[in-house]
């Protein structure tokens, strides 16, 4: 897992021990797509007593934003992997039972939810966001972007778990409430499906000091829960014409997901006066940003996986 960057010296991925520069491929097997999603400006792929869902996918993951009417319920029966409760929002609280347990979890708030049977409720309604796998293959069939993904996306391996956590599977939640502290990149927790960095509220992102940068063999799902941002992607140009695609300038007001295929050189720039807040999503995690000392919030729960 690599990526190559351009970031200034004061940005804390200046650090990572991927973070050089290096030219983009002049040739390759092809490059992925990029995919988005305007949550609420299209029909939801779920509508029921519950609320409103729209899904949309990438080659390993699948973001499932809910609009949830009061006491809606929503389960899982048979879950094969952990998967991601997040409520950004500040009024939201949840029930999420789980392997004998049942816990309330607080508004503004990250959970990891065990494999097997479990169950979310939320009293009041509210916004949140479920993230799976798609190893959850009833959800990656109502994605509208599924065909994107009929074949295995070019340069992105297999999904590959990372190790269960010493203690065992369980409801694990944690409050997005953490101190900035210097030379910590975002708020970042991981587990075994996904890495999630959550930003915090931010200005309009001053235009002369963007990060292009590109990732070699993973996708970055950038989901926006405030604001408005613009993705910019641009492709390498290699010696077959047929690889080619046009630079895109996409403008995704939240709620929305940007999907950033491998290879893609991009940057993204929150443009509302404030209150931008973009959340960034791998699956599985990234081994660059977990080797980095303090990043992860728990790391101590979830190890890394032995070093390639």
């Amino acid at each position: 897992m690599a990526t190559q960057t351009m970031y200034a010296d004061a940005d804390p991925r200046s650090k990572l021990a991927t973070a050089k520069a290096s030219a983009l491929p002049t040739s390759g097997n092809g490059f992925g797509a990029s995919s988005y999603a305007l949550f609420g400006q299209s029909p939801p792929q779920i509508d029921d007593a519950n609320g409103k869902t729209w899904l949309v996918r990438g080659q390993n993951f699948i973001i499932a934003y809910t609009l949830a009417k009061p006491g809606g319920v929503f389960e899982r029966q048979g879950q094969v992997d952990e998967y991601v409760l997040l409520i950004e929002a500040k009024e939201p609280t949840a029930t999420v039972a789980a392997g004998g347990e049942e816990i309330n979890i607080a508004a503004e708030s990250l959970t990891i939810v065990p494999p097997g049977d479990s169950r979310i409720t939320v009293p009041n309604g509210g916004e949140i966001v479920r993230l799976f796998t798609t190893a959850s293959k009833d959800l990656a069939a109502l994605c509208p972007n599924a065909d994107t993904y009929r074949q295995q996306a070019p340069n992105i391996p297999p999904l590959q778990l990372w190790p269960a956590p010493p203690t065992g599977f369980k409801i694990r939640t944690y409050d997005l409430n953490v101190p900035r502290k210097e030379g910590r990149f975002g708020r970042i927790w991981r587990c075994t499906t996904f890495m999630v960095n959550v930003f915090e509220p931010a200005p309009a992102r001053d235009p002369n000091k963007l990060s292009p940068h590109f990732h070699d063999d993973f996708e970055q799902c950038s989901l926006a829960m405030g604001g408005t941002y613009v993705h910019h992607l641009r492709w390498p140009w290699t010696a077959k014409l047929s690889e080619w695609r046009d630079d895109e300038h996409v403008t995704c007001p939240a709620p929305s997901v940007a999907v950033i295929p491998p290879m893609a050189l991009h940057t993204s720039a929150g443009i509302e006066p404030q209150g931008n807040l973009l959340v960034d999503i791998f699956s599985p995690p990234r081994r660059d940003f977990s080797d980095m000392e303090g990043w992860v919030l728990n790391a101590d729960e979830y190890p890394a996986p032995p070093a390639a």
